[in-house]
This record gives C-alpha cells, sequence and structure tokens, in this order.
C-alpha cells in the first residue's frame, strides 16, 4: 500500500499546515467528526492554535520539525496554497499529503496555473509571462491596454499587482511590484465575479457547492452572494471548470475557482485556490455541510456530505475596525457571526465574517 492509499478515519489526527482561520475552522470542523488535528505553523499567537490538541511552531524549512509533525499524525492537509513545495514534497514521502503537492505547484505560480488551465481547454484571459522590461513591452504590444500586471508567486488580496493604463511606464510598473517575475493579464472588462467550490473525495467522488457572487474592495473580498445572478448553464459551465480541474490534479479535497463572467456571457478562470476559500464561508451557515467539513470528510476517506443549501446568504467579511460592532451583529435576527480570536486589529485584517441568512429562493 503507497502512501497516497492510505484513508484515516473518525479517530486519527490531521496535521495542518497553516494556523489562520482557515485552519481554525477546518479543525473545528474535525472536531465534529471526531478527528483530531495538529496544527504546523512559523508563527507565533495563530488563530488556530486556540482549538488544537497540539502545536507545532517552527519554519516550513526546518526539516527536523516536518518530520517530528509527521511522526506525529496520520495525514497532512494544508490551509493556504503558499505552502513552500519543498515542505509539501519533504512530508508526502512519509504519509498522504491531501490535496497533494501537484495542485500547490500549478496554484503557486500563476503562468503555470493560466498554462494548465488552457491545457485543460478551460478559457482565461490572454496573458505572457514577464521576466524583463522588455518582456513587459513585447507583452503590451500584444495584448493591448489595459492590462494587470502580476506577480507569478505570492500575491493575495489585491497585494502584488497594478493596473496598467494608455501612458504607464513599463519600467515604474515592473519596480511597483518589486521587479520579481511575473504575468501581464489582459483586463477583463467583467459583468460580475463569480466564484464556485468543489469537494472531491478520496474514492474521486465529485459534488459541489452553488455560485457565489463576489465583491471585492481594494482587492479584499467584502461580500459573497448566494445565489449568484446567472442563469442555470453558467452555472453548470462554471461546476464543469471545477471538476475538470479536480480531476486532472487527482484532487482531494475542496477546491475553490474563481471565475470573471463577462458582459458577453463567457466564463473565464481568473485563478484557483488549492483549499477551503473565503468566499465559501457562508456554507457553515447555510448549508447542510460546511466546506470546512467536507474537507476534512475527504482528506481523512470519509463519505462527502451534502452541499445543498437550506437558505440563501450573504457572508460579509469584517475587515479591521469593523469587528468593533461584534455585538450589534451578535442580536442580529438571521446573522451568523464568527470571529477569529486574532489578537491584533488593524487595516485590510481580516477579522472575522457574518453571514446574514434568508428564505431560500432558489437551487
Amino acid at each position: 500500500m503507497t502512501t497516497s492509499d492510505r484513508s484515516v478515519g473518525p479517530d486519527q489526527i490531521i496535521g495542518i499546515l497553516g494556523g489562520g482561520q482557515l485552519g481554525r475552522m477546518l479543525a473545528l470542523a474535525g472536531a465534529r467528526l471526531g478527528l483530531r488535528c495538529q496544527i504546523y505553523a512559523p508563527e507565533p499567537e495563530s488563530p488556530a492554535f486556540d482549538v488544537v490538541r497540539r502545536i507545532t511552531e517552527a519554519d516550513y524549512s526546518d526539516e527536523m520539525a516536518l518530520a517530528r509533525f509527521a511522526e506525529d499524525v496520520d495525514i497532512v492537509t494544508y490551509e493556504f496554497e503558499n505552502v513552500p513545495a519543498k515542505a509539501a514534497d519533504f512530508l508526502s514521502s512519509r504519509l498522504p499529503v491531501r490535496p497533494g503537492p501537484l495542485a500547490l505547484t500549478v496554484s503557486q505560480d500563476r503562468v503555470i496555473e493560466k498554462s494548465f488551465a488552457c491545457d485543460c481547454g478551460i478559457e482565461v484571459p490572454d496573458f505572457a509571462a514577464i521576466d524583463t522590461v522588455a518582456d513587459l513591452e513585447a507583452a503590451l504590444k500584444r495584448i493591448g491596454l489595459p492590462a494587470v500586471l502580476k506577480t507569478r508567486r505570492f500575491g493575495y488580496d489585491g497585494k502584488g499587482q497594478v493596473v496598467m493604463r494608455e501612458g504607464d511606464d513599463p519600467a515604474k510598473a515592473l519596480a511597483a511590484i518589486g521587479n520579481q517575475p511575473a504575468i501581464l493579464e489582459a483586463f477583463v472588462p467583467f459583468e460580475r465575479e463569480i466564484s464556485i467550490l468543489i469537494v472531491r473525495g478520496h474514492d474521486g467522488e465529485i459534488r459541489h457547492y452553488d455560485p457565489v457572487e463576489n465583491v471585492h474592495r481594494a482587492g479584499i473580498l467584502r461580500t459573497s452572494t448566494v445565489p449568484a445572478l446567472i442563469d442555470v448553464s453558467l452555472a453548470a459551465k462554471a461546476a464543469l471548470v471545477g471538476t475538470v480541474l479536480a480531476q486532472k490534479l487527482d484532487y482531494v479535497g475542496v477546491l475553490a475557482v474563481e471565475l470573471f463572467v463577462t458582459e458577453d456571457g463567457r466564463l473565464l478562470l481568473n485563478e484557483m485556490a488549492p483549499r477551503v476559500h473565503n468566499s465559501g464561508h457562508w456554507t457553515e451557515a447555510a448549508c447542510h455541510c460546511s466546506q470546512f467539513e467536507n474537507h476534512m470528510r475527504a482528506v481523512a476517506g470519509l463519505p462527502l456530505g451534502s452541499t445543498l443549501r437550506h437558505s440563501d446568504a450573504v457572508m460579509h467579511n469584517l475587515i479591521g475596525a469593523d469587528v468593533e460592532d461584534w455585538r450589534r451583529i451578535a442580536a442580529e435576527e438571521g446573522a451568523v457571526l464568527h470571529l477569529y480570536g486574532k489578537r491584533d486589529q488593524r487595516d485590510g485584517r481580516k477579522m472575522g465574517h457574518l453571514t446574514r441568512l434568508s428564505p431560500l429562493s432558489r437551487s
């Protein structure tokens, strides 16, 4: 039996790489299933530390700590896609890592991600790999303006990217993102942004949650609304995109896929995230089985839970000072509040979320 063939069970220990709010919510969901969790994270006082049996506070490059962690747990998953691939490979040689390291390799580099999607027959915005100012100048001539220049790796919440418009200096734009390896993407005049969550079990079973409509401000997700204002055929196409990606990656767990709906009704892949996702937080309040529970079910080799929702929902992120209104929110009828236990409040930091429920309008 290979490590990839091992399933776990409800009495085993799941190791989670990353100690943020997603790791915290995964551990809480796992506890409902009888799964014990151990967090591995380099940051002291990580939010997930408060809710697990044991922690390993160490750098992802520390192979001695990784080896001890592997001895303590039965299987490993992760809460964010920027886990160093070397750490994931080190662990996967010792025990199952789900989703597998291939998902990290693809999602950590935007050029690889877009190329992988194209190979899967999925439509993406026009793009070009950028290493030098000359590369950028040539790409701008081909792709045109406006366009979006992004770092190939490690950007999130709008960081590591600039929108380029007529008259912008290519050298200054590249310098603004640290002269790092980059990708230039055509600017998409989208009608709306949507995302869909796919969950694929250890046995290959695939389910999906209803697509949601997302609103971002300053690059940070503010609201996710379900149902999205799209027709049934477009929702089915979004589910197919996610299904194809999950199958090609031999994926296990929850996969988030963010998509643009263009003005002429096409779907373009923006990006994917090999993990539970902010735009799926509504599932813990509005579904029979949340994204967090279904991820832990898949990772542990348990049967997948229902992805049906029993309510319509709008999820609001509580960013920075928004969280100071938590008492009023907690008293609001039909609102489900979730705070992350973060000790330091600051601008742009996700401190919690609330989900407002309403009667189911349509599936």
